[in-house]
């Protein structure tokens, strides 16, 4: 069951500016109606401003008015009009640097044993740009004789769900899947 925001408050509130019983007021705001009769008779909450349900969109007077007149009536939480916010997007990954200098190594592995990912998916999987896979790619990366394909998953780059999610995305545009990569041999490599 949803339960107001501020619960407490609200409870503080309703017990003060209503006749409602601790029992509606406990079932509404989601808490026990001895914690409710405890708010009442000051025990809890001595410094906790009431909130008004009314006046914040979660309830209507009319809605109160029923459940004084009704005791066996529940107050019901009444449906936003307003949108909720939209979720903010956690912006750019941090790679230590430790870990920077292990991306080329995951760009190799990735054009290696998965071909159909595109540029764009491989940015976003390691936090890298495009100037750099296109180096990596044309041996032209400043690094070349030192780059050994490694797993991004075992460098700590990205995780095996969203690696998964990359490559059967590429499989599905591409047009069929692709057996996923045997384990090298460290004497193979």
């Amino acid at each position: 069951m949803k339960t107001p925001l501020m619960p407490k408050a609200t409870a503080v509130w309703l017990i003060e500016k209503t006749s409602l019983s601790f029992e509606q007021i406990a079932d509404f705001v989601g808490m026990h109606p001895l914690e409710v009769q405890a708010i009442a008779d000051g025990e809890v909450a001595q410094g906790i401003v009431g909130y008004d349900p009314v006046a914040n969109d979660q309830l209507t007077r009319e809605e109160i008015i029923r459940c004084e007149a009704n005791p066996a009536g529940r107050l019901v939480l009444t449906e936003r009009s307003t949108p909720l916010p939209k979720q903010r997007n956690k912006g750019a990954r941090y790679i230590p640097v430790a870990k920077r200098t292990e991306r080329p190594d995951a760009i190799a592995w990735l054009l290696r044993n998965y071909p159909q990912l595109s540029d764009p998916q491989i940015v976003k999987l390691l936090a890298t740009t495009k100037e750099t896979i296109a180096k990596v790619r044309d041996k032209t990366h400043p690094n070349t004789a030192n780059i050994k394909p490694r797993d991004p998953v075992t460098l700590g780059l990205c995780t095996q769900t969203s690696l998964n999610e990359a490559v059967g995305t590429a499989n599905d545009r591409a047009g069929g899947p692709v057996p996923p990569p045997q384990p090298m041999d460290d004497a193979a490599a």
